[in-house]
């Protein structure tokens, strides 16, 4: 099975996720952790990324598409993915379409998640994530805030805020940018009639972990 997350940054694609793939063996494959430990790291592709990411905006196809096309190669990926942060355009997602079927498979199900934008920006203002890529445990100060200040509940690693949640003016662009050239994603899959729609907020005490477990309910059944 084959699952994609949907939804502007801080709707908690990665929570859900998370979830999904704990409680399924499904591997999560998050774009944006493999830009972060490129550009921790220093290699070219993560310089390249980061002049845009820093900067709020999207990392250009040639770039991602071939780097998620090789990640779906991977053992790990034999028996499904959860894909998170891709894709995020038309393009993207008719380059993964023809990957998917090269190989005989399908995405089977879009989960999209909708959060109401003043929310969103105090989620990403408040957001600390785990430095041990192995753990990449989320955390919010508000919300879910860790047993101990700054530092993991599950692997004891410290816990930092990201560079591009520290910038409010470069949250509001990549939700602008979400808008403009993913958001025509929902119309994409819903005309292929596997999107489900999800609504995540605290207005209505529907979390992510709420989220993931009845989908996780769902594919067991």
């Amino acid at each position: 099975m084959n699952i994609i997350m949907l939804g502007a940054q801080g709707t908690g694609k990665g929570t859900v996720a998370g979830e999904i793939s704990e409680n399924t063996g499904m591997v999560q494959i998050s774009t944006g952790d493999i830009f972060r430990k490129n550009i921790s790291e220093k290699t070219p592709l993560g310089i390249e990324a980061d002049k845009f990411i820093s900067q709020g905006n999207l990392v250009p196809d040639e770039i991602t598409i071939p780097m998620v096309e090789d990640r779906l190669t991977w053992d790990d990926a034999k028996n499904g993915v959860i894909l998170d942060g891709f894709p995020r355009t038309i393009k993207q997602a008719e380059a993964l379409d023809k990957i998917l079927e090269a190989k005989g498979e399908k995405i089977d199900l879009v989960v999209n998640l909708v959060t109401p934008k003043e929310e969103i920006i105090d989620r990403m203002l408040t957001r600390r994530v785990c430095t041990n890529p192995d753990c990449k445990a989320t955390y919010n100060t508000k919300l879910h805030p860790p047993k101990v200040e700054g530092i993991c509940d599950k692997c004891g690693s410290p816990l930092k805020q990201r560079d591009d949640d520290s910038n409010p003016d470069a949250i509001k662009r990549r939700l602008e940018i979400y808008e403009e050239k993913t958001s025509p994603l929902v119309e994409y899959y819903k005309n292929k009639g596997v999107l489900r729609t999800e609504t995540v907020s605290i207005s209505i005490n529907r979390m992510g972990k709420d989220v993931a477990r009845d989908i996780v309910n769902d594919i067991k059944k």
